[in-house]
Parts: structure tokens; C-alpha cells; sequence
């Protein structure tokens, strides 16, 4: 029998109802990497979590080299002979050769070149007079030693670590490994995700619709959110509000995914299916988080399958998924999930009265202010289902459970959507 990947009280905590930052410590701290590892060719490895530590080899650069086309001399010699050069050889880009710079000699060179041996500094060939054909250069004083000489292992030297397990491997990591000559890495496997909405009233865009019913927004904002992750997502549609439908598409999800992730049906009603079915099938670990928008939000585990049930409403849905569900991906596809970013700024809003002991997320927006720095501005409307006020922010406006009322001018902190992989 293969060895589990996930405790089986993963999540397990003894309150009716936590805390935001108990909630994230639960996911970051009992979680674990549940997605494989595959080796594949660093143009492939954009965006996914390195499984290995990498190591630079050698030093980048290389060698000395020059930053510009010019000339390159010892600065000594610089000195002795007030800047005026004989020029006695000449150095491109990608020359092997090894060049030995003579004594009180100066050497044309080229950006990217090979420093020669005994050479240290470089003048841009714009600041030289050159006479007799290109044989003699002078060179104006105030050169400083070591000018435009790229040194050996300025950037990376050998043994330096460039990335460890759980790194996410952007551009500039791609890069870095590249510099290295690194052609492949072990990287994690893309997260399985299965995506359903609940609720008869729920049906598709793009068909008709009729009193009563609603289009189902949720699960296209949340595929578009997780897509700026290593996933692959399983769309299964709509699933009706019955007990039987919900519990064999949930066990056929969870045979088949890392995570399943659904909207609707988390609360106590007749028709909420979806905490039946996770009780029957597996555990359900966590249910109602002291925060608004989004306390119906449920978490628990079948098997190694984790779920994260949120709350029907889209707002209520978009807030959990960005707090809880995205460090939970990183986690369970064997990232580092990282905080994200809080800008304090000055509150362009007031709030009378705010309730205690909750966690509050407002959508909101940085503009300027009268002195032209930054404040927030928050939407005026609080309702879990107005996607307006999504379309109008780039961020939430954090308001910790101390707070118990915001005057206008009081600092406040922002979080920008862009922590999130949400670009404006």
C-alpha cells in the first residue's frame, strides 16, 4: 500500500469557529505536497515549483568582460602614461583565445569580450580620440579603476544556490538557471482540480434563462483566479441539489484529484448537500471562519484529496479562494506560499462601527489624494453577491479583528489584487 501523503487530521482544530490567521496557519502548517515530480526542459518549467536544489556550477560570468565597446588597459598603466595608449590587439565577443595585454598597452574591445590578462579597466570608445588609423588612443582623465569591467562572478559565483524545493520558477529564476547552462529541472507536476458549482438554481451562460434561476458567474472567476497557478482543472459543470448526484460526482472527483474545490451548498440548509456528502465520503475538518465576506467556507480531505467547499455567493467565493485556496495550492503542488503584501495607507473612507472578533475584507482601490499620495477608497456597497464591486477594485482593504471602527485618515492596510497574479 502506498505510503499517504496527507494526515488524516490534517486540519483538525478544536473551535467552532477560527480565526483568519489560524485558518492560514492550519493550511500552510498541516499541508503537504501531494503533486509528483517530472523532470522536463527549462522552457517547459515556467510558473511551476522546482523539486530540487540547484546550485551554480561555476562562476556568471565566467571570466572578466567587458561592459562596452572600447578599449581595455591597466589602470596603472593609465596613470603612467596619462592616458594615452599604444593599441596592440583586438578582443570580440566569443574570441576563446587567451590574450596577454603587453605592458603600457591598450586592446580594442568589444561588449561581452574576454578581459586580457593583465588588463582591469575598460573606456567607452566614445570618450576616446583614436589617431594614426586606430593605433593610439588617449583617454580623458578621471577614469576610475575597474570602469565598465564586468567582474567574474559578480552575479553568481560556483556553490551559490539559485533554487531550492518549493521555488517558483519565474522568468528571472529561468534566466538565472539559464546563465548556468542548466537545460532541465525537477519540478513539481501540475495540481489536479476539480471545479463544481451547486444548486438548481444555477445554469450555464449562454443558455435561456427564466424567473428564479441565476447564471452560474463562480466557477469561470475561480478556473481564471487558479489559472494563474500550476493546475489542471477539471470543469465539471453544475451539479443539481441532490444528495445522490453530488455525493457520486464528489467521489468520483476525489479518485481522480488533488483538490476539489465547489460553490454553494456550504451552509445547513435542506438543500446543502455538500457538507453531507464530505462527512459521508470523508472528514470535514473546518467549517465557519470568522471573516466577511466568507464564513460558511468549509475545508476537509477525502482520502489525499483535499476540499475546499466556498460560499455561493461570488464576492464570498473570490475573497476565499484568493486567502485560502490559492496558499492551499501552493502548498499541495509543493510551493512556498508567501504572504501577500500589505501597503499601509490612509483610510479616504469611514466606518462608524465594525463587529469585533471578525476579519473583514473590503473590496477597494488606491487613488490620490489631496497632497497627492495614495489613500483607499473602499466600495459603498457591502453585499457578498455584487460583482461590481469586485470590477471596481484592485484590491481588499484588511481590517483585523481588533478593529472595531476606521476614521478617515487612519491608516488601514491595502493588499493589491497583483499579489495575487491579478494584473489591472
Amino acid at each position: 500500500m502506498a505510503d499517504r501523503k496527507l494526515l488524516d487530521d490534517c486540519f483538525l482544530h478544536d473551535k467552532d469557529r477560527i480565526r483568519h490567521d489560524e485558518c492560514i496557519s492550519l493550511i500552510t502548517g498541516r499541508l503537504s505536497a501531494v503533486a509528483g515530480v517530472e523532470k522536463l526542459p527549462l522552457e517547459d518549467a515556467a510558473g511551476r515549483y522546482s523539486a530540487e536544489t540547484i546550485t551554480a556550477p561555476r562562476n556568471v560570468p565566467l571570466h572578466d568582460n567587458s561592459a562596452v565597446d572600447g578599449y581595455a588597459f591597466a589602470h596603472l598603466d593609465y596613470l603612467a602614461n596619462r592616458g594615452r595608449f599604444p593599441v596592440t590587439d583586438r578582443i570580440t565577443a566569443g574570441d576563446i583565445e587567451d590574450h596577454i595585454l603587453p605592458p603600457g598597452g591598450a586592446v580594442r574591445i568589444f561588449t561581452g569580450a574576454r578581459m586580457p590578462s593583465g588588463a582591469d579597466t575598460v573606456v567607452m570608445q566614445e570618450d576616446c580620440d583614436v589617431t594614426g588609423g586606430g593605433a593610439i588612443i588617449s583617454v580623458p582623465e578621471g577614469l576610475k579603476p575597474g570602469a565598465n569591467c564586468r567582474k567574474s562572478g559578480e552575479d553568481l559565483r560556483s556553490g551559490d544556490s539559485v533554487v531550492g524545493p518549493g521555488t517558483r520558477l519565474r522568468p528571472q529564476e529561468l534566466a538565472a538557471l539559464a546563465s548556468l547552462g542548466v537545460g532541465s529541472v525537477s519540478m513539481h507536476k501540475r495540481l489536479r482540480i476539480a471545479l463544481l458549482s451547486t444548486g438548481n438554481e444555477i445554469i450555464q451562460p449562454g443558455t435561456s434563462i427564466a424567473p428564479g434561476l441565476v447564471y452560474d458567474s463562480n466557477r469561470i472567476m475561480l478556473k481564471s483566479l487558479a489559472q494563474s497557478l500550476p493546475v489542471l482543472i477539471t470543469d465539471l459543470g453544475v451539479v443539481a441539489d441532490s444528495f445522490t448526484e453530488i455525493e457520486k460526482q464528489i467521489a468520483l472527483a476525489a479518485a481522480g484529484h488533488d483538490l476539489i474545490v465547489t460553490t454553494g451548498g456550504a451552509s445547513l440548509g435542506e438543500e446543502d448537500h455538500i457538507i453531507e456528502a464530505i462527512d459521508k465520503l470523508g472528514k470535514r475538518h473546518l467549517w465557519q471562519v470568522a471573516i466577511k465576506p466568507g464564513r460558511p467556507m468549509s475545508v476537509g480531505q477525502i482520502g489525499d484529496c483535499v476540499f475546499l467547499g466556498l460560499p455561493g455567493n461570488p464576492v464570498a467565493a473570490f475573497v476565499c479562494f484568493l486567502m485560502y485556496g490559492r496558499p492551499a495550492i501552493t502548498v499541495l503542488g509543493g510551493g512556498n506560499p508567501v504572504p501577500p503584501l500589505r501597503v499601509p495607507v490612509p483610510a479616504g473612507f469611514a466606518i462608524s462601527k465594525k463587529k469585533p472578533d471578525r476579519r473583514e475584507f473590503l473590496r477597494g482601490w488606491l487613488e490620490a489624494g489631496e497632497n497627492g499620495a495614495p489613500v483607499a477608497r473602499k466600495f459603498q456597497r457591502d453585499g457578498s453577491g455584487l460583482i461590481s464591486g469586485l470590477r471596481q477594485a484592485n484590491g481588499f482593504i484588511d481590517l483585523p479583528e481588533h478593529v472595531t471602527s476606521v476614521a478617515e485618515g487612519e491608516p488601514v492596510s491595502f493588499i493589491p489584487f497583483s499579489e495575487f497574479g491579478i494584473n489591472s
